[in-house]
């Protein structure tokens, strides 16, 4: 099994430069579950995609416009939503933010 072996997490560190105003920082995984803090710059974007993860997400910070299965709404700190497996999702960041993503199972494809 596939796990993230660090029990505790600094905050500062471990953050990966996806490029266009876009860092992540995987907090923990195994084969079930993974966390992840995702900072955007203002008018950063988390292009339209689809996996079979499902995916539930939390706006920490800033003010995001999201589409989530062919619908678009604004939100803010607080909110958040839950992406299905195999829904096309994404998102452009309004004001500078910070998202914390959840998947099941994990992503492979964010493991080097």
């Amino acid at each position: 099994m596939n796990y993230k072996k660090d029990l505790f997490f600094d905050g500062n560190s471990n953050w990966e430069d996806l490029g266009n105003g876009v860092r992540r920082q995987i907090l923990g995984y195994n084969s079930q579950v993974m966390m992840v803090i995702v900072k955007f710059d203002k008018e950063a974007i988390g292009s339209l995609h689809q996996h079979f993860h499902s995916q539930i997400t939390y706006v920490a910070e800033g003010v995001f416009e999201v589409t989530n299965n062919n619908e678009t709404k604004i939100l803010k700190k607080g909110d958040g939503f839950f992406a299905q497996p195999n829904i096309i999702h994404g998102v452009v960041c309004l004001e500078e933010g910070i998202l914390i993503d959840s998947f099941a199972p994990y992503r492979e494809d964010f493991i080097k």
